[in-house]
């Protein structure tokens, strides 16, 4: 059994899988398509909610700190995926790097885990855009019937109609290329940054240095608590971190790192990209920079107009502005915050596809959906699968409770990921690496500390509902994955030489 489940796909196979015609994706996006991928899924609702969030309850001013820490937390991740992504340029992202390093029910159980990530991602953010869209239309004096207009939790049952759209709409422009769906990101990311970039710029005029005072709060401890609510590490131990202080930046960062989930997805990609040895590190990398920058700008700015003590939770930027009367700005965040979300949806359901994509043409899920568009080189069927699904998700249910999901279902892969990329160096040392993670093993060591940190200070019923998933997936692979992959049907074409299929 244990030769079986760990069986590992060689590199030069999965490459060699990328040729075949039937399977072929068409190559198309750059290093500068890869960036603005990378910003336009990081840049969500993190940059105009959690900041007001975590300055208020955890780390004050120093909010700025706990994201550059995030960030750092988040570059050692890059840095494992950037090898990865250079070396194996196949769709797939972490499902793909564990196949070819753990062996196949890893494999498996990461490439599940990201099916759940994505798909609840992309339901979660289209909600989030159909409420920003809806204030908008109410501000112009437009409302949609209430049995259209979504579900508040008080009042029951309805169908959201306009998240349900969206990802139709965007489902409809995945199938038709990555070149197209490459043009519409860089226009909606080309607006998006530059609502951030007048936030920063004309918030910078009503800073008030006061209200940085005290930069870093004095700590308040946290009191125990013991319902699975709680973090887990809370009822293991029953530790808790303090708000504020030293301790509460780093809370704080457990929290905002939230705000940057979605770079692993540009890893998705790879197979698409004309030049992935160099283009997949620099699209990785540049967008994480990007982000990070901005994000601390924002972070800056805002508790720098508004004490904070005073910054809403829910809307920090639009209120921060309105507090110093202008209130025309909260439109025009708004109008950002609603723009932002549609890439952000677009590209999460790009990497659920490409992930499902390439478990179909390893035989672990039906080959049906590995089957490429004939003219437009597209993954059509699960696209189209997918979308529906997930509209109809996103349309009929409520998914806050279940959001957390996507964090620990992204933590999980980036473990998985640094822990692969100690085990290829010593298992295939001959193969051709376009970028090398530096410092191997300790980068990819603390890599996994880091992520294993931010698990564990996520609530314990996040933990059980992401256990039931796993076990879940558990059963399907072994009633269908682990007879009907590839590896198991001795359908494999002969590997070429490592140096020519690394190479690629």
């Amino acid at each position: 059994m244990s030769s079986t489940v760990f069986r590992t796909k060689k590199v030069e196979q999965s490459i060699l899988d990328t040729e075949e015609p039937e399977h072929a994706l068409k190559k198309s996006l750059s290093a500068l398509d890869l960036t603005v991928f990378g910003v336009g899924v990081i840049i969500g609702t993190g940059i105009f909610v959690l900041t007001g969030k975590v300055a208020r309850e955890n780390a004050g001013p120093a909010v700025a700190l706990a994201f550059v820490a995030a960030g750092i937390v988040c570059a050692l991740a890059a840095l494992c995926y950037a090898e990865f992504a250079s070396t194996l340029p196949v769709a797939g992202s972490a499902y793909t790097f564990s196949y070819a390093s753990l062996g196949e029910l890893p494999a498996w159980i990461i490439g599940w885990d990201l099916v759940l990530e994505f798909a609840l991602g992309t339901a979660v953010v289209a909600v989030g855009w159909s409420g920003y869209v809806r204030a908008l239309l109410d501000n112009a004096g437009w409302q949609l019937p209430e049995y259209l207009g979504g579900r508040d939790g008080a009042h029951g049952f309805g169908f959201d109609i306009l998240a349900a759209v969206l990802i139709l709409a965007l489902t409809g422009i995945l199938v038709l290329g990555m070149k197209l769906s490459a043009r519409v990101t860089k226009l909606v990311v080309a607006i998006k940054v530059s609502v951030v970039l007048i936030v920063i710029v004309a918030g910078a005029f009503f800073i008030d240095a006061g209200n940085y005072k005290p930069f870093i709060p004095k700590p308040e401890p946290v009191a125990a608590g013991g319902d699975l609510k709680a973090p887990l590490i809370q009822l293991m131990v029953g530790w808790a971190p303090a708000n504020f202080g030293v301790m509460g930046i780093f809370a704080a960062a457990s929290v905002v790192f939230f705000a940057f989930i979605g770079f692993d997805v540009v890893a998705t990609a790879a197979e698409e990209t004309k030049n992935p040895q160099r283009d997949m590190p620099r699209g990785i990398l540049g967008s994480l920079l990007v982000c990070t920058v901005l994000y601390v700008a924002v972070s800056v700015v805002v508790t720098g107009m508004q004490h904070y003590t005073q910054l809403s939770v829910d809307a920090p930027l639009a209120d921060a502005f309105k507090a110093t009367g202008h209130p025309w700005f909260a439109g025009v965040i708004s109008f950002g915050a609603a723009v932002g979300l549609t890439t952000v949806c677009m590209i999460l359901l790009l990497g659920q596809t490409r992930v499902f994509f390439a478990m179909s043409r390893d035989g672990l899920l039906p080959r049906f959906f590995s089957h490429v568009h004939p003219r437009f080189r597209t993954p059509h069927r699960p696209t189209v699968l997918l979308g529906v699904v997930i509209a109809v998700v996103a349309g009929f249910t409520s998914l806050s409770e279940l959001a957390e999901l996507v964090n620990i279902g992204t933590l999980f892969a980036f473990v998985v990921v640094a822990v692969g990329v100690v085990i290829l160096r010593r298992t295939r040392p001959d193969l051709h690496r376009a970028f090398r993670t530096p410092w191997v093993p300790v980068v990819p060591v603390l890599s996994v500390a880091a992520t294993l940190w931010l698990m564990l200070n996520l609530p314990a019923e996040t933990w059980l509902r992401f256990a039931v998933w796993m076990v879940l997936g558990f059963v399907v692979y072994f009633l269908y994955g682990r007879t009907h992959s590839r590896l198991a049907r001795g359908e494999d074409t002969p590997a070429v030489p490592p140096s020519q299929g690394a190479r690629g």
